[in-house]
């Protein structure tokens, strides 16, 4: 592999007959590891570019979508790993209704949000969502304020005072995307300039001690929810001066009432049925080769996609979708030749973090009937103090809060959020004991230690799961949104082998959208888009939201 002038034999473990692509409609039968066609159309350099996508995400699935509408691509596969489509779009039936274990929101949900647009298309919103007063709500991106806020000594906090805390907190954060087009930042990250700023505005508290140790805890609380909207372990990773490059859109952000997966199950029924592979992980992807197959005597194709399980797939062009956790993991191992330095440079780089959720079914609720978000404040914490800790005896002070999904019949579920270090140590425990540890949490905080236990827990667990590693990216100190730019970049970057062998897709490839979903279904579009230009030059191209 990496010769374009010797076709190269298989590599080791690849079935000597490769995967045939094909028409839509018929049926496929496994030999020798193989893909084997019975009946379609005839196949070959006639039949237009072979085209693979990896990862049956929405940035996969819209690829997809877009390149078969397109005649130029009757020749097209979707490789997902797992067994079934959606990648961090993953909602599940649980508690009598559906929990999302992944994306939570349509972040933004306006004309300028291709998420929104789509699900709106296929009817998947309620009509309030839709409304354009909701449209135009502007929430800067930050979380609404709690309902009520919990005090480790069994005591509410006093509205006041989180208001206050609230408004400083984001007041700072609107400060730190203002060093987008300034030459010398302050400091690295974010996180050390919101420390800065709260220690000058704390040395001119006059409250006493207890008060002012209480709204330092309640900016800590602030911190942890900020981890979560970042997908980090601690603001101090995220980079200053690229921060206020993410794009919030406008639109007070709204939920799928029959779950997320919906949307990706409509992209995915509007695909041919043959198109997606299930269960095909792929171990490697051989580039600016010269390759060879049986089936297609006299063919070259500059790709060669090898699977966990040897099979062997040919290709014009390969989108891969696979979320940056994958790539960080499997650098050294997943493209050979290896990436270019400055790409894999890139990869190492940016931030990727691990943002989970922990949801608790009650009998009865002990919460107020409009509550929606309660808020968790551990009084003897505090931002501009590191305490070091076994991860044992502290993981579930990193929690948020819980906040109130809506009432299923009878059943009554809270959804906690977890980020960083804590979040994937509380993958490691057992389904009991994180039930225990937060319901003594739960008892703590109310003040009530006979508050009856959650019936079940359910948890996502991202940062385990082998083809994520985590949840969504961030720019890292280090980092910078030219290195987002470098990562979308296609290979070959030079232009003197064949074009556009290796094009990458998925939320951390979008530089204003990323740790998104509507960044990754752009990004998906984005790559279908420069395919299409590449084979028909005279193509009108879809608008932003088809």
């Amino acid at each position: 592999p990496g010769s374009p002038r010797a076709p190269p034999p298989a590599p080791a473990g690849c079935p000597r007959r490769s995967p045939r692509f094909g028409a839509a409609g018929r049926t496929e039968t496994a030999r020798d590891g193989a893909m084997e066609s019975s009946g379609g159309r005839a196949e070959g350099s006639g039949r237009g570019p072979r085209v693979l996508v990896v990862g049956g995400g929405i940035a996969g699935l819209g690829a997809a979508q877009r390149l078969c509408r397109h005649p130029a691509f009757p020749q097209l596969r979707v490789l997902e790993a797992t067994a079934r489509a959606g990648g961090r779009i993953r909602s599940e039936r649980g508690f009598g209704g559906v929990v999302e274990l992944g994306a939570h929101w349509i972040h933004g949900p306006s004309q300028g949000n291709p998420v929104f647009q789509l699900a709106a298309k296929y009817q998947l919103l309620r009509e309030k969502d839709l409304s354009e007063e909701n449209q135009l709500i502007e929430t800067g991106g930050h979380v609404g304020l709690p309902s009520v806020s919990y005090a480790s000594s069994g005591v509410s906090v006093s509205r006041e005072l989180v208001v206050e805390m609230a408004s400083l907190f984001y007041s700072l954060i609107d400060q730190t995307r203002e060093f987008l087009h300034t030459a010398d930042a302050p400091v690295p990250s974010v996180g050390e300039y919101l420390k800065k700023e709260i220690r000058q505005r704390a040395a001119g508290w006059t409250e006493d001690e207890e008060t002012r140790k209480l709204k330092l805890a309640v900016l800590n609380s602030f911190f942890n929810v900020e981890c979560c909207v970042s997908g980090t372990h601690s603001m101090d990773l995220v980079a200053l001066v690229p921060f206020g490059e993410y794009t919030v859109l406008p639109g007070l952000d709204c939920t799928f009432p029959g779950g997320y997966q919906g949307l990706t199950s409509r992209m995915m029924a509007s695909l041919p049925e043959d198109v997606i592979v299930f269960n095909k992980p792929v171990k490697t992807i051989r580039w600016n080769g010269s390759f060879q197959e049986a089936l297609s005597p006299g063919e070259t194709f500059p790709v060669l996609v090898e699977c966990e399980d040897g099979a062997c797939f040919p290709a014009h062009h390969v989108i891969v979708t696979v979320p940056l956790g994958f790539l960080k993991e499997h650098l050294d191992t997943f493209f050979e030749p290896p990436l270019p330095a400055e790409k894999a440079e890139a990869i190492r780089k940016m931030g990727f973090g691990t943002n989970n959720k922990i949801f608790l079914e009650f009998e009865e609720p002990f919460w107020e009937p409009d509550c929606q978000y309660i808020q968790v404040v551990w009084e003897d914490t505090s931002p501009l103090e590191d305490v070091a800790s076994e991860l044992r005896h502290v993981w579930f002070k990193k929690l948020i809060g819980f906040l109130v999904l809506p009432s299923f019949e009878s059943v009554h579920v809270l959804c906690g959020f977890i980020a960083g270090l804590e979040s994937e140590f509380m993958e490691m425990l057992s389904d009991e004991d994180v039930l225990l540890s937060l319901t003594q949490v739960l008892r703590r905080v109310t003040g009530n230690a006979q508050l009856p236990a959650p019936r079940s827990v359910l948890r996502s667990r991202w940062h385990s799961a082998p083809y994520t590693r985590g949840s969504y990216s961030y720019v890292a100190v280090g980092s910078t949104g030219d290195d987002i730019d470098q990562l979308a970049q296609p290979l070959p970057t030079d232009g003197t082998e064949a074009q556009l062998q290796i094009l990458f897709a998925g939320e951390a490839t979008h530089r204003t959208f990323y740790s998104t979903t509507h960044g990754a279904l752009l990004s998906g579009w984005r790559e279908a888009d420069r395919l299409i230009a590449l084979r028909d030059p005279q193509a009108q191209l879809p608008g932003p939201w088809l």
